[in-house]
């Protein structure tokens, strides 16, 4: 079973967030997921965040505000999350975009599914 206990889902796109969201709950009921639309308020939310270890951010590379990459730059220059595990996903299976994300600090990274069945096998990547 997984040890994380919340996981971050930072995506703009509802319908994205619906089917990871079912795809997580199908794979592990216990996991609390926590929806945000951009990786700005995804830095404002997990500033509440007690146990890091317990916890996994998994965010879309392109958003508003503050994308994917500038997010995940910004929680590695934090001491307090800079261990965090992070998974960014995107659309594009751009072998040069996974590596920007390997570089900015991700631990893994997942071309977007286009079916619910590809949803829930990237979260029994991630949860289970």
């Amino acid at each position: 079973m997984s040890s994380y206990k919340t996981i971050y889902l930072a995506d703009d796109d509802p319908d994205d967030r619906f089917l990871i969201m079912e795809a997580i709950r199908e794979t592990n009921k216990k996991v609390n997921v926590v929806e945000v639309t951009n990786g700005l308020e995804l830095l404002n939310t997990i500033q509440q965040l007690t146990d890091p270890s317990q916890a996994l951010i998994l965010l879309d590379m392109n958003m508003p505000l503050m994308n994917g990459l500038e997010a995940i730059v910004a929680i590695r220059t934090n001491p307090i999350f800079s261990d965090i595990h992070a998974t960014m996903m995107s659309t594009s299976s751009d072998p040069s975009l996974a590596e920007r994300a390997f570089k900015a600090g991700v631990n893994s990274y997942f071309t977007k599914p286009d079916t619910f069945e590809g949803f829930v096998s990237m979260a029994q990547q991630l949860v289970v």
